[in-house]
C-alpha cells in the first residue's frame, strides 16, 4: 500500500541518520538530565501498587524494586485484581513470567486514573471501553502480549484474575515500546535542554519533550481507530489492535500515543519545533512528511490525516496548509535543499489548489468544514485564511532558495490581497477580536492567535489588543476555544502561547503556561503527570466536546506541547531563522523570571543561551556555530532607556534602547559572546 518516495534519495537518508548517531555521541554533554523523563532503560516495571480488590497476597512482590523469591503476586479468586503505577506514562508490550500451570489472568490499561478498571481499559473508540488483554495460562513461565496488543500509553495497569484457579505472577514488565529506532540505554540523550529558576515551568519543558517521545513509533503498529465512528453495539468492550503500517521507515511521528497513531499535519505543526529544539529526531519527521505527500492527489489536495484514515476521503482546508507548513519546517531545521527540492512540485501543487479556493474578495472562501475538531469552519474564515497568508509568506522563502521569482512574487501578492481584505471584513473594534468569519459574531481562539502567528497583523497596538483581549477569557484551567463549544485545546492554546509572546506579554505567556499546562495539566491527580492531555472541558473536567467518549481522550498529543518550543524560542530567546541555523537571531523575553539557560544542536552545532537578571544588571551568554552569522537583542534593565553594555568582541558604551526597551547588536560571526548590560 504504502510506496517509497522517488524524492528519498540514499544519500539524503544516510545524512539524516549520521546526523542521529551524532546526537547520541553530544548528548552527554547535555546539562539537566535529572529532569528528563525518558526511561534509562526499555524494561520497566511498576513502582507503586495504586488500588487492589479481594483475596490479594503479595501485590508489592512485582514493584521495582521487587524481589522475584517465591510465588509473588497471588490472586486467589475470580475478579480479585491489583492496579500498578508505572509513576508516569509509558509505552509497550506486557511481559508476564507465571508460576502457575494454569489460569486466565486479564490486564487492562488507563493513562488516567479517572478509567482504572479490573473490567476494561481507557478507550480508543468513541463509546465503549477496550477490551482487556487476556491471558491463557497453559504452563508456568513467560507470557508476552501479541504484537498488536501494544498498548501505546498508560500510567496504570490492572492484573485480574478472570478465572476459577487461583493464579500467581512472579513478574510482571513492559517492554517500552517509544521511540524505536533509539538504542535502549539512549532514550534520555536529549540535543537541547532548559531551565530556569521556575521549577514549573523547566518541568513542563521536559514533559513536552517526553510527550513527543512517547507520539514516537513504529509505523508498523499504527492506527489505533479500528472504528472510525462511534461503536454501535450493546457490549461493554470493544476489541482494539495497533497493526497498520502507516509510514515507511523504522519511526514515525503520530498525534498520538494511544490513539490515533497516525500521521497528522496540524499535530506536527506544534510537535515538530519541540522535537527540534529537544531531541533533534529530524527522521521520523522525515518519515511522517513523505507518507502524507506519497498520498497528495491529482488535483494537488493533501490528505486531512495519513493511511489509513485518508481512505475516508475527507477534505481539510487547513490540514492541507499544515502539510505544506510541515515541509517549511522541516526545511528550515534541517537545511536539507535536497529534500525540499523533491517535494518543491508537489508543494506548488498544493498551494495551487489552495489559493483556487480565494473568491473576488482576496480571500479563501472554505467549503471544506474538517479542522482540528472545531465547530463552524467554513466561509472567510479568519483561522483558514491567517494560515494561508502565514504559508503564502513561507511559500515566497521557498520559492526563492528554489530560485523561482515568478512564484516567490505570485504568493507574495495573493499574500498582500489577504491581509488587504481579512482585516477590514473581520475585525470586531468593540471586541478587540475578529470575529471567525462575516456571518457571526463569535470571536474564535484559532483564528485569533494565527491573526497574530501568522504575521496578518503588523499594528504593535492591535496585536496588544488581541493578545489582552485572550487573556481576558481565560478560566482557572486554561485558555477557551469558544469555536468548539465549551473546550480547552492545548493545540491552539499552543499558538495563542505564541502569540502573547509575540505581542511582548511576556507575563502573561508566562502566567498561561504555569495555570494551564503546569497546574493543571501537569500536576491534576486525574492527569499522567508526565505527558500533556489532547483536549478538556473549561470547567476542568475531563471532557472534550468533539468526542462522544470521555474515555478515549488522549493523555500524550504532540500538539499539547507548545510551550516546549516556545520556552526555548522565546524566554530563551533562541530563533533559527536559515538553513538550520545558517542565520539566527537570540532576543531573550524575560518577563518575572531572574534566570535562564536553554540549548540545542542543529546538524550546524550548538546553540545557547545563558542569561541571568539581578538588580540592575543583565548578563546573557550565548554560543552559536562557526560559519553561521546572527543577531543578538538585550533588553536594557531600568527604566531610563539607556544602559552601559560591556562585553566580549565589544567596546564598552553607553546604549539607548528602541520603543521596546531593547537594545540590537547586529553582524555577529557564530562563536562565543557575553554581555553585560548595567543600567543608568
Amino acid at each position: 500500500m504504502l510506496q517509497p518516495s522517488l524524492s528519498c534519495s540514499v544519500r539524503r537518508m544516510r545524512c539524516l541518520l549520521s546526523s542521529a548517531v551524532w546526537f547520541v555521541a553530544v548528548a552527554a554533554a547535555v546539562p539537566y538530565q535529572q529532569y528528563i523523563l525518558a526511561p534509562a532503560s526499555r524494561t520497566l516495571r511498576p513502582v507503586t501498587v495504586f488500588r487492589q480488590h479481594g483475596a490479594v497476597s503479595s501485590p508489592d512482590a512485582l514493584l521495582q524494586a521487587h524481589n522475584v523469591g517465591g510465588d509473588g503476586l497471588v490472586l486467589s479468586t475470580f475478579n480479585d485484581s491489583v492496579t500498578y503505577d508505572f509513576g508516569k506514562n509509558i509505552a509497550g508490550w506486557v511481559n508476564l513470567q507465571t508460576s502457575s500451570g494454569n489460569g486466565t489472568i486479564g490486564v487492562t490499561f488507563s493513562e488516567s486514573s479517572l478509567w482504572v478498571s479490573s473490567a476494561a481499559s481507557d478507550a480508543t473508540a468513541d463509546s465503549g471501553l477496550d477490551a482487556p488483554l487476556v491471558f491463557n495460562i497453559t504452563a508456568t513461565g513467560r507470557y508476552e502480549a501479541p504484537w498488536e496488543k501494544e498498548r501505546g500509553a498508560f500510567r496504570y495497569l490492572t492484573l485480574v484474575n478472570l478465572g476459577t484457579e487461583k493464579v500467581s505472577v512472579r513478574d510482571l514488565w513492559v517492554n517500552f515500546t517509544a521511540m524505536p529506532h533509539w538504542q535502549a540505554d539512549a532514550l534520555k540523550n536529549y540535543s537541547g535542554w532548559f531551565h530556569s529558576n521556575d521549577e514549573r515551568l523547566n518541568r513542563v519543558w521536559y514533559a513536552g519533550a517526553y510527550t513527543n517521545q512517547l507520539v514516537t513509533i513504529d509505523p508498523r503498529r499504527g492506527d489505533a481507530l479500528i472504528y472510525h465512528t462511534p461503536v454501535n453495539s450493546t457490549a461493554n468492550t470493544v476489541d482494539w489492535a495497533v497493526n497498520t503500517t502507516i509510514t515507511n521507515g523504522t519511526s514515525t511521528l503520530t498525534d498520538g500515543a494511544k490513539r490515533d497513531r497516525l500521521v497528522w499535519s496540524g499535530d506536527m505543526s506544534i510537535a515538530v519545533p519541540g522535537i527540534a529544539v529537544a531531541t533533534f529526531d529530524l527522521i521520523s519527521i522525515r518519515n511522517a512528511l513523505d507518507s502524507l505527500f506519497n498520498l497528495q492527489s491529482a488535483n494537488g489536495t493533501l490528505p486531512y490525516a495519513g493511511f489509513p484514515f485518508n481512505e475516508n476521503g475527507i477534505v481539510s482546508f487547513t490540514y492541507h496548509l499544515y502539510s505544506l507548513i510541515g515541509v517549511a519546517n522541516f526545511y528550515l531545521w534541517s537545511g536539507d535543499k535536497v529534500f525540499l527540492d523533491g517535494k518543491w512540485d508537489g508543494w506548488k501543487r498544493g498551494m495551487e489548489w489552495a489559493v483556487q479556493q480565494i473568491d473576488s474578495t482576496g480571500l479563501a472562501n472554505i467549503t471544506a468544514p474538517a479542522d482540528w475538531l472545531r465547530f463552524g469552519m467554513g466561509g472567510h474564515n479568519i483561522e483558514a485564511n491567517s494560515i494561508l497568508f502565514y504559508t503564502l509568506n513561507l511559500g515566497v522563502t521557498l520559492a526563492n532558495d528554489e530560485g523561482d521569482s515568478e512564484t516567490a512574487s505570485s504568493y507574495s501578492q495573493l499574500a498582500a490581497k489577504i491581509q488587504q481584505a481579512a482585516i477590514p471584513l473581520l475585525w470586531q473594534p468593540s471586541v478587540g477580536l475578529f470575529r471567525d468569519n462575516e456571518t457571526t459574531t463569535l470571536a474564535p481562539q484559532d483564528g485569533n492567535a494565527w491573526a497574530i502567528k501568522s504575521g496578518l497583523v503588523t499594528n504593535a497596538s492591535q496585536v496588544e489588543t488581541i493578545s489582552q483581549a485572550l487573556q481576558a477569557r481565560w478560566g482557572p484551567y486554561g485558555a477557551p476555544a469558544p469555536e468548539a463549544a465549551d473546550a480547552v485545546s492545548p493545540f491552539i492554546s499552543g499558538f495563542e502561547l505564541e502569540a502573547h509572546f509575540m505581542a511582548n506579554r511576556t507575563d502573561a505567556a508566562l502566567a498561561l503556561i504555569r495555570r494551564m499546562w503546569a497546574d493543571f495539566m501537569l500536576d491534576d491527580p486525574r492527569m499522567t503527570n508526565s505527558t500533556f492531555i489532547e483536549g478538556y472541558s473549561i470547567t476542568g473536567e475531563l471532557h472534550y466536546a468533539p468526542y462522544a467518549d470521555d474515555a478515549r481522550i488522549s493523555h500524550a498529543h504532540g500538539w499539547a506541547t507548545g510551550p516546549t518550543s516556545s520556552l526555548t524560542t522565546y524566554v530563551g530567546g533562541i530563533q533559527i531563522l536559515s538553513d538550520g541555523g545558517a542565520t539566527w537571531l537570540i532576543a531573550p523575553q524575560l518577563g518575572d523570571l531572574t534566570e535562564v539557560d536553554t540549548g540545542f544542536s542543529t546538524t550546524k552545532g550548538k546553540f545557547s543561551s545563558k542569561w541571568s537578571k539581578k538588580g540592575n544588571e543583565f548578563r546573557i551568554s550565548i554560543s552559536t556555530p562557526k560559519g553561521t552569522t546572527g543577531t543578538v537583542v538585550i533588553p536594557l534593565p531600568g527604566s531610563n532607556g539607556k544602559a552601559r553594555l560591556t562585553g566580549s568582541r565589544v567596546d564598552a558604551a553607553v546604549v539607548r534602547a528602541d520603543a521596546a526597551g531593547k537594545y540590537w547588536v547586529r553582524g555577529l560571526s557564530g562563536g562565543d559572546y557575553e554581555f553585560v548590560a548595567t543600567g543608568l
